[in-house]
């Protein structure tokens, strides 16, 4: 798998979106069922506003993959080079992750993508966080009492373009 670090200047989220970013508000409110109410609590200068907008710029650039890079005696089958692949919002591409999904190694992820978030967020790279960068499922494997064990790394991989079925 190729891991990428993105330059400074590799941020194309970062340059002035072609829609501004009240529209970029707007839209967002719609889609996920704000009232008018909900919606103007939502101002611009809000740190959720450049939020919204950083993250609607990266979305289609980019996604979060967690590789298995350690299975031992996995219950649910994952090998070495299984991946899972988030979109940016934290959402599972199931047609790029593997048939069965482990809710114990899946509630792992939670920190890496919100640390993700919050660096493409705040215009840095999204790659270069240290906290959580590998994790593991809780089960402790079975020279410790356990089943087996399983070790993912996070990161952020440019988006795959993938072809819907004719």
């Amino acid at each position: 798998m190729q891991w990428f670090s993105l330059e400074a200047a590799a941020f194309p989220h970062l340059e002035k979106p072609a829609v501004p970013q009240n529209e970029i508000l707007n839209r967002y409110a719609r889609r996920v069922g704000y009232s008018e109410d909900e919606a103007a609590r939502l101002a611009p200068g809000d740190p959720r506003a450049r939020h919204i907008s950083r993250l609607s710029q990266a979305a289609p650039l980019y996604s979060i993959q967690a590789e298995v890079i350690e299975a031992r005696h996995c219950n649910t089958g994952y090998q070495v080079g299984d991946r899972l692949v988030l979109d940016l919002d934290g959402n599972f591409i199931a047609k790029l992750c593997p048939k069965r999904l482990c809710v114990y190694l899946a509630a792992q992820l939670v920190l890496p993508v919100a640390l993700i978030n919050e660096r493409l967020s705040e215009g840095l790279d999204p790659n270069q966080f240290h906290f959580t960068r590998l994790v593991r499922c809780p089960d402790v494997g079975v020279e410790c009492g356990g089943y087996g064990q399983v070790t993912l790394k996070v990161g952020v991989v440019p988006r795959a373009r993938t072809t819907e079925p004719a």
